[in-house]
């Protein structure tokens, strides 16, 4: 491991707009605390025998500034691996990436993937989604659903589909966007928001720290493991609503083959390591590998997808 580190070093220290020397890094396109950060922990964790992998945050539009950077000014930046979610191909498919789309970087792998979730605050009166469905029914203006994604974004479009199947427009839900999950939930435990929609893995980490939050809802095809073992699904609960989020790794545009396969060939090693399973469970990520052709023929299908969604809720697209 140590080795082709050493030899990716020297890889990026000749590529164009690379500095000579530069230790490898995850970049984070948010704040802490959110599930960026959780993808690069897990690389971080993943590739702990050689040089550091150091984390670097690179927030601002839930992920676009440094999309269109590492499509931009900084794709030839070998050392640098760039933290991706099923929400940044949602905001490609509409265009939220200025000019950019998904061929515009190499897509690496997915090491993992997520689940969407439906949370209240410990002493809301809102005890599952059935209450959730209803109070939306007869007052949708009283619940302010809070969430790191702006209108839009993954997390948005969860609470959209909440509110389709209390039969209320999309239009209409109050929702305030915070730069990341970490934000969202401090705001649900302040009682500034009533609902948060986001994902399970930054709800586990968040449950760690603080029981101030109540999981009333999985959107997953059936119950998760661990911490959320009792929540039951929205499908047990009578509504057909399911989000499954993707969690991966891409690189600059014009990383070169051979950086390109350093990486892969050295995250493929590393998931082969007895910790792997352990360390991405103790993250909140459930078990998802894909890489090459596999994984450019899931984001081309997921594309199709959310493009879909985003005609279906008024979005733009692309």
């Amino acid at each position: 491991m140590r080795r082709w580190l050493t030899s990716l070093l020297l890889i990026a220290g000749t590529a164009a707009g690379a500095t000579t020397g530069t230790a490898p890094e995850c970049v984070v396109p948010a704040k802490p605390g959110g599930g960026f950060e959780l993808t690069c922990r897990l690389a971080q964790a993943m590739l702990d025998e050689g040089p550091a992998l150091r984390l670097s945050y690179l927030p601002g539009g839930i992920g676009a500034v440094a999309f269109n950077a590492f499509a931009g000014p900084r794709a030839a930046e070998e050392q640098a691996l760039v933290a991706f979610s099923a929400g940044s191909l949602l905001n490609l498919a509409q265009g939220r990436f200025g000019r950019h789309s998904e061929r515009d970087v190499r897509w690496l792998a997915a090491i993992g993937t997520d689940y969407g979730v439906i949370a209240v605050a410990r002493d809301s009166p809102l005890r599952n989604l059935a209450d959730v469905v209803q109070a939306l029914r007869t007052r949708p203006n009283a619940l302010v659903f809070g969430a790191g994604g702006t209108i839009g974004s993954q997390d948005w479009v969860k609470a959209a589909l909440v509110a389709r199947a209390a039969g209320v427009s999309h239009k209409i839900i109050r929702f305030v966007a915070f730069e990341g999950g970490g934000d969202a939930l401090a705001a649900l435990e302040g009682g500034h928001v009533q609902i948060f929609a986001g994902d399970a893995a930054e709800l586990s980490q968040h449950l760690r720290r603080s029981q101030g939050v109540r999981v009333i809802a999985v959107l997953s095809e059936r119950r998760l493991p661990g911490l959320l073992a009792q929540v039951p699904t929205a499908r047990e609960q009578g509504f057909d609503i399911q989000w499954a989020t993707l969690r991966g790794l891409y690189l600059g545009a014009r990383v070169s083959e051979a950086g390109y396969r350093h990486w892969l060939a050295a995250l493929e090693r590393a998931r082969q390591r007895p910790g792997f399973a352990a360390r991405q469970a103790e993250l909140g990520l459930y078990p998802l590998w894909l890489s090459g052709p596999e994984l450019e023929r899931h984001i081309e299908r997921s594309m199709t997808e959310y493009r879909r969604l985003a005609t279906e809720f008024q979005l733009g697209t692309r």
